[in-house]
């Protein structure tokens, strides 16, 4: 009799998957993965009545709903850990250095639009909201924060915000009790915090649909860009250069960096932290894999990393560069509902 503990993922079939999976998402796995993509992809062999790992390959590209299951695959196969205040350094540079550079003239923002870019299950934008609310700068809904994970697993839960033990091993415990209310199915995040987050569904090589989060002031993607090849880091870095209004923001994992990525950010050196900077007074975007060419290149040298002491003091952006938060129209398509903007 047929088991579909039996099935077997060959080196064949792996290779075609791996590969699929990389296009789709820019995710790469190692010949050390194939027992993971095995073990947790036959239920889904399983759940489709299909009897080997050829057949889902071939599903997964010809079928009608090879799309969705693409998705249901990646979410499968992907490792989602986090937890409240990882890497607190990151926060602590956001609430004590860039938050108040925001607030000081020249640039002297009103609100702020920040996006958490894989965000996992929500810990880290609720996270960075509560280093928002306590640095006191930036009062009510002055801080918009958007979430986005490619998977839909992870999205349902963060807006779900209820979280069990494990995601508060590392929270001061006066935050827990000021953010969180204590119920039979976990700690809930409070509806003021609420208000300030959004989330959805976003697979960071789409690019297109990466506009809908808007222009923001800064991003975190942290431990996320070690997963991609290089090809497809570069195209996420190019994407959050255009997201990021001059002068904003980017912040990455403790073992990821720029190099050999792009020449077009500042390097900013912080107390405890090395952050990234789109400079104010770009106006365009060049990366190491497509540098540009004719008159409008910048002479040899422009685009090198410049380190900058402690945040400057950078140039007040335009009007129209402070108001240009997402749209109502443009966030709906991707978390489902109108968000929550102040005025």
């Amino acid at each position: 009799m047929f088991r579909f503990d039996d099935v077997r993922l060959e080196p064949g079939e792996f290779r075609q998957l791996r590969e699929m999976f990389n296009q789709h998402c820019g995710l790469t796995f190692g010949p050390e993965s194939k027992s993971i993509v095995e073990r947790r992809l036959r239920d889904r062999l399983a759940a489709l009545g299909l009897s080997s790992f050829a057949d889902y390959y071939h599903y997964l590209r010809f079928d009608d709903q090879g799309r969705h299951e693409l998705d249901e695959a990646i979410d499968l196969v992907t490792i989602n850990e986090t937890y409240f205040f990882r890497e607190s350094y990151q926060l602590r540079a956001l609430k004590d250095e860039i938050l108040p550079a925001f607030r000081a003239p020249p640039q002297s923002r009103e609100r702020l639009s920040v996006w958490s870019a894989g965000c996992s299950t929500g810990e880290e934008v609720y996270s960075i909201a509560i280093a928002s609310r306590e640095s006191g700068l930036f009062p009510g809904r002055a801080v918009r924060v958007f979430g986005s994970d490619i998977s839909r697993r992870c999205v349902a839960h963060a807006r779900r915000a209820v979280y069990g033990p494990s995601a508060f091993r590392a929270i001061p415990h006066e935050l827990r009790r000021r953010y969180f209310t204590d119920r039979a199915d976990g700690a809930h995040v409070v509806e003021d915090l609420r208000s300030m987050c959004q989330f959805g569904h976003l697979n960071l090589l789409d690019v297109p649909r990466s506009s809908v989060v808007g222009r923001v002031d800064v991003i975190f993607c942290r431990n996320v860009l070690i997963y991609f090849d290089e090809a497809s880091r570069r195209r996420v870095i190019d994407s959050f250069y255009e997201r990021l209004l001059p002068g904003g923001y980017l912040l990455l994992g403790h073992s990821e960096s720029l190099l050999n990525l792009s020449t077009a950010f500042e390097l900013v050196h912080l107390k405890d932290d090395l952050v990234y900077r789109k400079p104010l007074s770009s106006t365009r975007f060049w990366s190491i894999a497509a540098p540009p060419r004719g008159p409008s290149s910048p002479p040899a040298g422009a685009g090198s990393l410049a380190p900058v002491s402690p945040l400057g003091n950078p140039s007040a952006p335009s009007p129209s560069q402070a108001e240009a938060v997402t749209s109502p129209t443009s966030l709906a398509a991707l978390t489902g509902k109108l968000p929550r903007i102040p005025r």
